[in-house]
Order: C-alpha cells, then sequence, then structure tokens
C-alpha cells in the first residue's frame, strides 16, 4: 500500500538530516496516516480509508464524509476519493428519485 493519503493525496516527502558539523543525509518525512472508517449518511454505510490526520480534521470540520467530497472539486481529489464521491452521488441522487416518486 502506498504512503498517501486516500482524501487529500498527501504523500512521502525527502528533505535532509543536518548534523551540527553540518553533514547533510537524505531522509524521508512520511505523512501521519491512519486507517479508519467513516461513516457516510448517503450511503448508510461505513467506508474504510487511509487518510491523513490533517485529512480527518478537515473531514470533520466540514461536516462529515459526504459534505467534504460534495464541496470538493474533482481536481482536488486523488481518484479513490472521486470513486467514493461518485458512489455517494449515485446514493444521492437515487435516494431523491426514490422520494420524488412516493
Amino acid at each position: 500500500m502506498s504512503r498517501r493519503c486516500q482524501m487529500t493525496g498527501k504523500g512521502v516527502l525527502s528533505g535532509n538530516n543536518v548534523s551540527h558539523a553540518n553533514n547533510k543525509t537524505r531522509r524521508r518525512y512520511l505523512p501521519n496516516l491512519q486507517e479508519t472508517s467513516l461513516l457516510s449518511d448517503t450511503l448508510g454505510a461505513q467506508v474504510r480509508v487511509r487518510v491523513s490526520t490533517r485529512a480527518l480534521r478537515t473531514i470533520e470540520h466540514n461536516g462529515g464524509l459526504d459534505a467534504f467530497l460534495l464541496a470538493t472539486p474533482n481536481r482536488n481529489l486523488p481518484e479513490e476519493a472521486q470513486a467514493i464521491k461518485r458512489r455517494i452521488a449515485r446514493a444521492a441522487a437515487k435516494r431523491q428519485a426514490a422520494s420524488a416518486t412516493a
């Protein structure tokens, strides 16, 4: 599994360890990724995702997974998030069509 957030696309960065003697050696800065289940109100189910802790805070700030994905443009979302967004949009359209006919 890649070290990349499924909601924001944040990934591994590289840089230098710099010693007191100013020696530089390459190092990797890894994102703080967590495997978690987020509740989707529209789908009525939990969605398992691997997200950074910053993305978790952003999702909660925006009112949950559905609100975050629907408010975020597709160009700012990775493929995994766009797939979840399409599932949510289809379920919302199906639910709206069912309530319109009833």
